[in-house]
C-alpha cells in the first residue's frame, strides 16, 4: 500500500527538513511515498536556499512523487519581484534573512532556477479523500471555486468552521504554539512552529482512510 507524507511550514529549516524526510522514509519501510509539501519553504529561518534547493533536487529525481504547494510567503517573494508589492513589507516578514540565506541584497538577484521553481508552485492537491492547501479554503464556496488569494491567506471563517467539506483539509500557515497537529473532523493543520522552535510535522496517510495514520516529527 502507498503511503502519502504531508509536510508542514519549513520556513527555512532545512537541517528538521532533512530528518523529518529521513524519519518518513523508514517509516514507509520500503513502501512508495508522494511527499506533499504544504508551502511556506522560504523566510523567517536560516537557510531558504538550502529548502528550495533540496526540494528542487528532490522533484528532479522523483517528480511523480513530489508535490510542492504555494504559500503566502512564495507569493510574496514573487510580487516583490514582479513589483506588485513593497519591498520593506517583505523584509519584514523574514524575506531579510532569504536574502541573507542566498547572500544577495536584492530580491532581483534570486537564483532564476529557484524564482522560476517558486513560479511553478500549485495552489492545490487533492487525492480523492484529502484536499491539501496552504492555508485553507472559504467554507461558502465549492473546493474548486476557491479564490487564490484564500487558499494561501485564509484564517477565518476557515478556522472555525466545523462543517464537512468532503473531503479533510490538510493545511498549515497557522502556527500551533503547542508544536503538536491540530486534527479535527474537518481539517488538519500541521503548521507547529518549526521556525519558531517548534517541530517540523509530517502527516502519514494511507489509500484505507482519510485521517492519518501517523505522524511523524523532527525537532
Amino acid at each position: 500500500m502507498s503511503l502519502t507524507c504531508a509536510v508542514g511550514d519549513i520556513h527555512g529549516s532545512l537541517s528538521k527538513l532533512r530528518n523529518l524526510l529521513s524519519r518518513c522514509e523508514e517509516h514507509a519501510e520500503g513502501r512508495s511515498v508522494t511527499f506533499v509539501f504544504l508551502g511556506d519553504y522560504i523566510d523567517r529561518g536560516p537557510d531558504a536556499a538550502g529548502v528550495v534547493g533540496l526540494l528542487i533536487d528532490l522533484e528532479a529525481k522523483a517528480r511523480e512523487r513530489i508535490i510542492a504547494l504555494m504559500g503566502n510567503h512564495e507569493a510574496m517573494a514573487l510580487d516583490v519581484i514582479d513589483g506588485n508589492m513593497p519591498e520593506e513589507f517583505w523584509l519584514s516578514q523574514g524575506g531579510a534573512e532569504t536574502l541573507k540565506s542566498y547572500a544577495v541584497v536584492r530580491p532581483r538577484d534570486l537564483p532564476r532556477r529557484h524564482v522560476d521553481w517558486l513560479r511553478s508552485l500549485r495552489l492545490t492537491y487533492d487525492d480523492g479523500r484529502r484536499f491539501f492547501v496552504h492555508a485553507g479554503v472559504d467554507p461558502e464556496k465549492a473546493l474548486d471555486a476557491q479564490d487564490n488569494e484564500d487558499l494561501i491567506w485564509i484564517r477565518e471563517p476557515f478556522l472555525s468552521h466545523a462543517g464537512d467539506y468532503g473531503r479533510l483539509i490538510v493545511h498549515g500557515h497557522t502556527p500551533l504554539p503547542t508544536g503538536l497537529p491540530d486534527l479535527r473532523s474537518n481539517r488538519l493543520n500541521l503548521d507547529t512552529g518549526a521556525v519558531y522552535g517548534g517541530p517540523l510535522t509530517a502527516a502519514v496517510f494511507d489509500t484505507a482512510q482519510a485521517k492519518p495514520i501517523a505522524f511523524i516529527q523532527a525537532d
